[in-house]
């Protein structure tokens, strides 16, 4: 039997990518894809020697074509969580448009019938969130911005969730997991 590995998807957003930190690097046989916008992001956050660990196998966008999607439809993992994901992403993924490692990802999870999670960024009218120097922030999300979220719920293999605690929750299902990592 193959191991289950889990594909974790970085965009470009700051918004909770700390707790999602918290909650995905303890799981076992986790790989990090990390689009352009994540590798900064990851930096003005203060995670980028977490998300570097040795244990870990870290993927970057490097290329246009981004060759790395072969993983998904060879079977090497059994799910792929995009969290946070960004409106931009969110509203790409709703529009089929796949230009850039993260949409590739979407689009062949898709095509390959792996289970998608997606934690969107935009949720509600109104959401507090914390900048990268821990200063509080308030946002007011798009009203476009929750259409494509709402509409990404209906997408077929995808999970849409509003918490670190429901992708765990959902890793669980996917992964049949008896002892979820502890809880940060």
């Amino acid at each position: 039997m193959k191991e289950k590995r889990i594909a974790w998807a970085i965009t470009g957003a700051g918004h909770t990518l700390s707790d999602c930190a918290d909650r995905l690097l303890p799981y076992p046989n986790l790989d990090i894809f990390l689009s352009r916008a994540a590798e900064e992001v990851v930096r003005m956050y203060g995670l980028a020697q977490r998300v570097q660990a040795p244990h870990l196998r870290v993927y970057k966008e490097t290329r246009a074509s981004s060759p790395l999607v072969v993983r998904l439809f060879s079977g090497a993992y059994h799910v792929l969580v995009i969290a946070p994901a960004t409106s931009n992403s969110v509203a790409k993924f709703v529009c089929g448009i796949s230009d850039s490692l993260v949409t590739n990802l979407f689009a062949q999870a898709g095509k390959s019938q792996v289970p998608v999670i997606v934690f969107p960024t935009d949720l509600a009218p109104e959401m507090d969130t914390v900048g990268p120097h821990g200063d509080a922030v308030k946002v007011y999300p798009r009203p476009v911005d929750l259409e494509n979220t709402a509409r990404l719920r209906t997408m077929p293999g995808v999970t849409v969730v509003e918490s670190v605690e429901e992708i765990a929750r959902c890793l669980a299902t996917y992964l049949s997991l008896e002892n979820l990592p502890p809880s940060p």
